[in-house]
């Protein structure tokens, strides 16, 4: 199944994706629906406006405004080699704001005060089930759905001190979306090419495979010291290819498109635009 949140005239609302429609369903946003839904089908839930083809749809982050961001740093091997880390014991991980999100198609604001502006594309996670100190197959089963995920960083702020928070918060600056695709679709995401792209040339490509931790050992740690609830987000981290990592380096420019790729799962297709003051 795929979920997708959508923007509409009276606010935005979770759908469900039938063929190349989109159906609006009675619910604020995908988190909304997941909260509510608890064991009911999804699948059985009645339409709550006329469906809309997919390519006239305006998505919104997929979900909205999760309680929680989680993200983590370092978690593919060829991304920690490229910054020059050892390989880490535990998850590194970050957050990120709920104001931070925009949709699949929206644009990404490089704020005037960063110019070093890099790309991470990533596998997110979307919680369905409330869970707390999870083991690995708990984990599993509140896997909601997987999407796609750009974590874009700036880097002139994240490396003014060793916590990274300041790079990562920016306003209007990941996309989250356009679809969650449920776990039996994808084998919980396993082994999926996950790609990125500036203006067409390939920056980044790799398979979730080589995810030093995976989605579910991810869960499942993150469940040790948090609540993690329906519709809560989790950015699993980045391959090799950052801007930042190259020599010379090289950043995001306004007017560049930024394309995200996960197989199977979606693209998200943002063109980078300069804040207007």
């Amino acid at each position: 199944m795929r979920l997708a949140t959508i923007r509409t005239p009276t606010g935005t609302r979770a759908a469900r994706v039938e063929n190349n429609v989109v159906v609006p369903l009675g619910y604020q946003d995908v988190g909304a629906l997941l909260a509510a839904a608890g064991s009911q089908d999804i699948d059985r839930i009645p339409p709550a406006g006329e469906p809309v083809p997919v390519e006239d749809v305006d998505f919104a982050p997929v979900v909205t405004s999760p309680s929680k961001i989680n993200c983590v740093g370092l978690n593919y091997r060829t991304h920690i080699l490229e910054m020059g880390r050892d390989l880490p014991e535990h998850p590194t991980l970050f957050a990120k704001f709920a104001d931070t999100l925009i949709g699949a198609r929206d644009e990404i604001v490089l704020p005037a005060t960063s110019a070093e502006v890099d790309w991470e594309a990533e596998l997110g996670v979307v919680i369905g089930t409330p869970l707390r100190r999870a083991t690995r197959e708990q984990a599993l089963d509140a896997i909601a759905g997987y999407t796609v995920v750009n974590d874009v960083s700036m880097r002139d702020w994240q490396w003014r001190t060793t916590q990274w928070l300041q790079g990562k918060v920016f306003e209007r600056s990941t996309p989250v979306g356009p679809f969650l695709v449920t776990p039996d679709e994808i084998d919980h995401a396993r082994d999926l090419e996950l790609r990125c792209e500036v203006d067409g040339v390939v920056v980044q490509r790799t398979r979730t495979s080589d995810l030093l931790f995976d989605p579910a050992a991810t869960v499942a740690y993150i469940s040790q010291f948090t609540t993690l609830r329906p519709g809560d987000l989790i950015a699993t981290g980045t391959p090799g290819g950052v801007g930042a990592a190259r020599n010379p380096k090289v950043f995001l420019t306004p007017g560049q498109t930024l394309l995200t790729v996960v197989e199977g799962i979606g693209e998200c297709l943002n063109v980078c635009r300069e804040e207007k003051e």
